[in-house]
């Protein structure tokens, strides 16, 4: 799938996941579904001079390169359902316990966000290094400052991921089979739509963003403010 549908795709499923995620308070509540939509973008760093890669400048095109290496290629290890929550998630876990390493992981979910969704943004700076450091940086900076330490980390990563991957698996390139792809190159394929379809831009792309503005009204705070405006909008 292209880069905005994962993101749109895992903004939507972090925001119906609230009820279960284990956030407390409006702003990790916010910083929750704005990690999980960015990480839904974190597989396809296994792509040395991707669009994603380069987010970040050398800062993600070398590690970048280093991904694709030890997942031997575009669409194999980083999209493995078992192998890429495991490993992205031990990192993350790793980070959570740190408040500059959890400030890295929050910041680069934001950058990624960012760079998916520059469609809908107004002006280019996320999209260039420098406006995309600052802007992801800085977003990380505020929602960490106003929330505790974000122990929850390891799980948006592990959704994130798997919303990628299963947004892979109804593409006609497929993903690995887990675990059995490191022996026998195999890969699982749903449906024979290819990326960017019609089907993906005309109707995946506006129910995600409809799943999540539906989600985020009815699992979160927004619900409390925007009640009273409705009811008083339907009684005029």
């Amino acid at each position: 799938m292209l880069g905005h549908s994962h993101a749109l795709s895992g903004l939507a499923v972090g925001a119906a996941t609230l009820p279960w995620a284990p956030v407390d308070g409006t702003v990790a509540q916010v910083a929750w579904v704005a990690a999980v939509g960015g990480f839904a973008m974190l597989p396809d760093l296994d792509t040395h001079n991707s669009t994603v890669s380069d987010m970040w400048g050398p800062l993600t095109d070398v590690p970048s390169a280093a991904i694709g290496r030890l997942a031997q290629g575009h669409r194999w290890g980083t999209h493995d359902a078992v192998i890429a929550p495991l490993a992205f998630g031990a990192l993350a876990m790793a980070a959570a316990n740190a408040y500059w390493s959890s400030l890295l992981f929050v910041a680069l979910a934001i950058g990624l966000a960012l760079r998916a969704l520059h469609f809908i943004i107004p002006g280019r700076a996320e999209n260039t290094v420098i406006g995309n450091l600052v802007l992801a940086w800085a977003g990380a900076w505020l929602l960490l400052d106003h929330m505790p330490q974000p122990m929850w980390l390891p799980w948006a990563v592990g959704v994130g991921s798997l919303v990628h991957i299963a947004g892979d698996m109804i593409t006609r390139q497929g993903v690995p089979v887990p675990l059995i792809w490191i022996v026998h190159r195999c890969r699982l394929v749903l449906t024979p739509m290819h990326t960017g379809a019609f089907l993906e831009k005309a109707v995946l792309v506006p129910a995600f963003v409809l799943a999540a503005l539906w989600f985020l009204y009815a699992n979160t705070d927004i619900r409390d403010a925007l009640d009273p405006f409705i009811a008083d909008v339907l009684a005029r």
